[in-house]
């Protein structure tokens, strides 16, 4: 027997609210639209909230009290943290915090979803540790600020000198 993950479903109040905001906000891609239930590229999917409770339930029941930032977080990577950034930012998303260094030296932002599910985005670890590298860290240096496997490190170093 095989089992494989697949995706994280959020269970969100308004189909279409979520499906802007990921779609055309964050740009991700939708695979299917299933109407009440949409999967994008990347592998996440949406679900009405009502509609999918009444089916995994079997009858309407209420949401759960305790909602969004505290239970999940969806996490994006880009290469143009800072222009991502400025994007949402005029866009009127509501900000958790601005751009931040993450103690393994990763840059990241937070916002909320319409359903003030916390979403990341963030410098690829690729990125994170060119630059370390670019400031006069040596390859053990970096590794161990960003615990990334040296061998990650070497590759990405072999990759700057190319």
């Amino acid at each position: 027997m095989h089992i494989q993950y697949h995706s994280p479903v959020l269970m969100v109040k308004d189909i279409e609210k979520s499906r802007w905001f990921y779609e055309k906000v964050l740009k991700q891609e939708v695979e299917v639209d299933h109407g009440l239930h949409i999967v994008f590229k990347g592998r996440f999917c949406l679900w009405q909230a009502d509609y999918a409770y009444s089916v995994v339930f079997g009858k309407s029941c209420a949401q759960p009290e305790k909602r969004g930032c505290e239970q999940l977080e969806m996490y994006f990577e880009s290469d143009s943290l800072d222009e991502v950034f400025k994007a949402l930012k005029v866009s009127g998303v509501e900000f958790l915090h601005e751009a931040i260094e993450q103690p393994w030296g990763q840059r990241v932002f937070r916002v909320y979803d319409p359903d003030r599910n916390v979403v990341e985005i963030a410098q690829p670890m690729e990125a994170v540790v060119l630059r370390l590298l670019k400031t006069g860290m040596s390859e053990q240096e970096v590794a161990q600020r960003t615990s990334e496997p040296i061998e990650m490190v070497q590759e990405v170093r072999r990759k700057l000198a190319d």
